[in-house]
């Protein structure tokens, strides 16, 4: 059985009685105990993790505008494009503009970010103009520009990308399964994540 959890709040322990009950009723309501119900929110919490020790194993590749290879180097949608495809097997678009509107993506609240969410600010003239990965304590870890490498920075201390934050994304269904690749041929601005989820051969 595959099931998704669909919550838009962090996944941690439960702040009061009230949470906890509802959640255990959330899982109840689909058959499942509180054991079972713990053991998928670890799983969630474990590829989250992955994710964000994948991407940071790329750290001081270098910046290239186009590349999406350790090999050849990352600009910035072709570095989150990689590690979400190599952490997840989600295909995102090519563009930081088309993974910010990927549809079977979440939006999520800044003050609701979680280590593996998709943060993206406004460098340019477009609201979406650059995308890294979130990887917790206000930290998030990207290919920046021409000249720089993969790098982490904090956009909560550091006043550039605190002013230029635009919004967050998170592949929930992705966090529980693994993403189908699209069967279609692919559109010249990317492949399209699917809202179905299946294992990726």
């Amino acid at each position: 059985m595959v099931l998704a959890l669909a919550f838009s709040g962090p996944l941690q322990a439960a702040p009061d009685d009230s949470a906890g009950d509802a959640f255990s009723k959330f899982m109840a309501e689909r058959g499942l105990d509180g054991r079972q119900a713990g053991q998928m929110v670890e799983q969630v919490r474990t590829r989250a993790s992955d994710m964000v020790q994948s991407a940071m194993n790329f750290l001081g590749v270098p910046y290239r505008f186009g590349g999406d290879s350790e090999e050849e180097g990352f600009d910035c949608s072709g570095f989150t494009r990689h590690v979400f495809e190599q952490g997840l097997g989600l295909l995102l678009p090519r563009r930081a503009e088309e993974q910010a509107r990927a549809p079977g993506l979440e939006r999520v609240k800044r003050d609701e970010l979680q280590p593996g969410d998709l943060v993206f600010f406004r460098t340019l003239r477009r609201t979406f103009s650059h995308v890294g990965v979130y990887i917790g304590d206000g930290k998030f870890i990207h290919s920046p520009h021409t000249g720089a490498s993969v790098r982490v920075d904090n956009m909560e201390s550091d006043g550039y990308w605190s002013k230029r934050f635009t919004g967050a994304r998170r592949a929930e269904d992705a966090a529980a399964t693994s993403v189908e690749t699209s069967a279609e041929p692919a559109a010249p601005s990317g492949q399209r994540v699917r809202s179905t989820l299946a294992p990726q051969p």
